[in-house]
């Protein structure tokens, strides 16, 4: 096993396991993270590694819009559609984080922003676990209030964590924590919506 297939499993082991304590509300998930930090670099290579996280949730995120089409009906055009959705998913993730840094600037925690993008990385695997468990009571015939019920804890769940997460990695108090946690709802609803559009003309 090379060098580089080590470090990258040892990147996955580290960045799940940190997505799994701040899912729990432990603050030893960002340190863990710190802990792959290099000083020289300013924490901008455990930033770049922590990128692995897409690549986890991308299977994630295409099996529940799999799960949405066979409830909704598939669209009439698939290969459109699905192109559409990956198109959204990656302008998705990566616009947030850029937008996201300027906004760590006017707060002065610019510095401190590679450390948020890895944190935000690594617990958006956290949210799509949620989600896709979410959807084990539809699939197993539950009753609807108890898949209602498991898709509100699921949605608050993540969007607590991504809360929790900022506040974290920034040091930011309630309100800012919250604007950042907003700004990523507003476009991911943004872009879902523009999808649909676009996938329906």
């Amino acid at each position: 096993m090379t060098v580089s297939v080590v470090s990258t499993l040892a990147t996955l082991s580290s960045g799940l396991r940190a997505a799994l304590l701040l899912a729990q509300g432990d603050p030893a998930g960002l340190r863990l993270l710190d802990a792959q930090s290099r000083p020289a670099d300013h924490g901008v290579s455990m930033a770049r590694r922590s990128f692995w996280a897409m690549a986890l949730c991308l299977p994630l995120f295409a099996g529940l819009r799999w799960l949405d089409w066979t409830q909704d009906g598939m669209p009439k055009r698939l290969g459109h559609a699905m192109a559409l959705e990956a198109c959204s998913f990656v302008l998705g993730w990566i616009g947030f984080l850029l937008l996201s840094r300027p906004l760590a600037a006017w707060f002065g925690r610019g510095g401190r922003w590679p450390r948020y993008v890895a944190a935000w990385n690594w617990c958006n695997v956290a949210q799509y676990v949620l989600l896709a468990a979410s959807e084990l009571p539809a699939l197993l015939g539950a009753p609807l209030w108890a898949q209602q019920m498991a898709a509100l804890v699921a949605v608050f769940w993540a969007i607590w964590l991504e809360w929790f997460a900022t506040r974290l990695a920034l040091e930011l108090g309630v309100w800012p924590a919250a604007l950042f946690t907003a700004l990523d709802i507003a476009l991911g609803v943004g872009l879902s919506a523009l999808t649909a559009f676009l996938s329906a003309g």
